[in-house]
């Protein structure tokens, strides 16, 4: 073979695996970037707090346990955030710039009745009644532990759903919504984070038709950006694992589990 063949042949050689490690690179780039956010799990909660570290700190504390977080360091947005976006849940101060905590919670139960948990250091008897008494759900007051916060949290949540038990039973299916764990026939069955997440807020709206809009909300805060068909690939592999009327499509509407 001629030397000028050789060389064309082997640049074309080059240019060929150049462009098909390009293509795997991008490719695997993205399913990187899906899996991420698969990996994820949610309910959403609104965090209002001025003191910047225990806002960060906060933050970090839920999202490792699988919340999105949406947060406010300030009255105003803070109620904005509450009344404009349908949360799981409210965490809320008291001694807040611009417009205090009790302000916030009188406002916001005049339109909403999202659970709301004060944090606050004021640890008297009388504002816990105050809080109580002007609509917050729970209160607990600083230094926390962030154990018993969470624990507080999941109950409110349950309980604004009506669920206060701690174990949901579908059919052959069982939740334990504190271990975060899904049983079959009395057999584990696996689920990532995110998929547990779809399956646990479909199944505390059980005959309700959930809408996709609401799915999204529940699944990514305000930080986030949504891939388009992240939850058909949730509501697949859920029917795969746990049956495949399990989980029920109306067209153009939504989910539901009856």
């Amino acid at each position: 073979m001629e030397p000028s063949r050789k060389t064309n042949i082997r640049s074309s050689t080059i240019h060929v695996e150049f462009s098909t490690l390009w293509t795997c690179w991008h490719w695997s780039c993205h399913w990187l970037q899906v899996l991420l956010l698969i990996s994820r799990t949610t309910m959403r909660l609104l965090v209002v707090e001025d003191e910047p570290d225990l806002l960060a700190g906060l933050t970090v504390a839920l999202r490792r346990e699988g919340y999105s977080v949406d947060t406010a360091a300030e009255g105003e947005e803070g109620l904005y955030k509450a009344v404009h976006t349908e949360y799981d849940a409210i965490i809320l101060d008291i001694m807040l710039p611009v417009m205090d905590g009790w302000e916030i919670l009188r406002r916001l139960r005049q339109k909403r009745t999202t659970p709301v948990l004060m944090l606050t250091a004021r640890d008297r008897s009388a504002d816990r009644v105050r809080g109580l008494d002007a609509g917050a759900d729970d209160y607990l007051t600083k230094p926390f532990d962030t154990p018993e916060l969470l624990a507080r949290l999941r109950s409110l949540i349950r309980r604004s759903l009506h669920h206060p038990q701690s174990d949901l039973s579908i059919g052959e299916v069982s939740i334990q919504l504190t271990a975060r764990t899904v049983t079959r026939l009395g057999k584990p069955v696996t689920l990532t984070a995110r998929e547990y997440v779809v399956l646990e807020f479909l199944a505390l709206h059980r005959g309700e038709l959930v809408t996709r809009t609401a799915l999204y909300d529940h699944l990514f805060d305000e930080n986030e950006s949504t891939l388009s068909n992240i939850l058909d690939v949730h509501i697949f592999n859920l029917r795969k694992k746990l049956g495949p009327n399990f989980i029920l499509t109306r067209r153009g509407h939504g989910y539901i589990i009856e």
